[in-house]
């Protein structure tokens, strides 16, 4: 599995919020640039970025903060108000190696064709799901949408990764949903999309855990870890090594 450690980005500075509740944020450093190299020093090829301004407003706001972070090395991962496509040109031009679709693609499978036909396998989707539901704007909103109904929809657009977050473990440090990440492998397994999970990692025990569950489901690609590693659970370098 891939390790993504997580660098959420609110007003420039590196926070964690508590499943998605902007009210409910622990700031960790003034300088995100400073802790992706700290994640590239222990090993780690990629960064998982969020841009926590823009996945509220709807565009990007911190891309100085994340050229700094692709200035480091590592490969970014980027999402949060990608939702036009001046979005992702900028995004990529600030060097995001992948960049993350999230509540446009719930709303519009043309976008995610059109994005997918520029830029192929550097258009990632990321499914938040609440009690199954897909949440969209921040995770302010919840939608109808079934998050495995998203993700077979995607796949079938030629979309090659997917994010899922489960948004009941996210920054609970509660250990994350198997089930549904298993579910959500499934669902998509037969299309060749790779997973990526996220949401509710704790310690060492939640990644083995998750690296036994991809022995089982080939597709489930990663992980993202962020408030474990902040929290100092466990480091960047040990879920590494669990991961190989």
């Amino acid at each position: 599995m891939t390790i993504y450690p997580a660098i959420d980005i609110k007003a420039g500075r590196c926070v964690r919020l508590t499943q998605g509740k902007a009210d409910q944020e622990t700031v960790y450093s003034l300088n995100p640039a400073e802790v992706a190299a700290q994640f590239k020093a222990e090993g780690a090829e990629w960064v998982h970025v969020v841009d926590l301004d823009g996945a509220f407003c709807g565009e990007p706001q911190n891309l100085a903060a994340v050229a700094a972070i692709v200035a480091t090395g590592l490969k970014v991962q980027l999402g949060g108000g990608l939702r036009d496509a001046a979005a992702l040109a900028r995004a990529l031009s600030a060097g995001a190696t992948r960049v993350v679709l999230g509540t446009r693609a719930a709303e519009s499978a043309d976008f995610v064709a059109e994005m997918v036909g520029l830029y192929g396998e550097r258009v990632a989707v990321g499914i938040d799901a609440k009690n199954g539901k897909v949440a969209v704007k921040g995770w302010v909103d919840t939608t109808d949408t079934g998050a495995l109904e998203l993700a077979r929809r995607v796949a079938g657009l030629g979309v090659r990764t997917i994010i899922y977050t489960d948004i009941g473990t996210d920054g609970m440090l509660t250990g994350p949903n198997l089930p549904a990440q298993a579910a959500v492998a499934d669902a998509v397994v037969a299309s060749g999309a790779q997973i990526i999970a996220s949401g509710g990692v704790a310690s060492m025990a939640d990644v083995t855990a998750l690296v036994a569950l991809a022995r089982a489901h080939a597709n489930l690609h990663g992980v993202i870890i962020g408030k474990a590693i902040y929290e100092k659970r466990l480091t960047v370098g040990e879920a590494l090594v669990e991961a190989r």
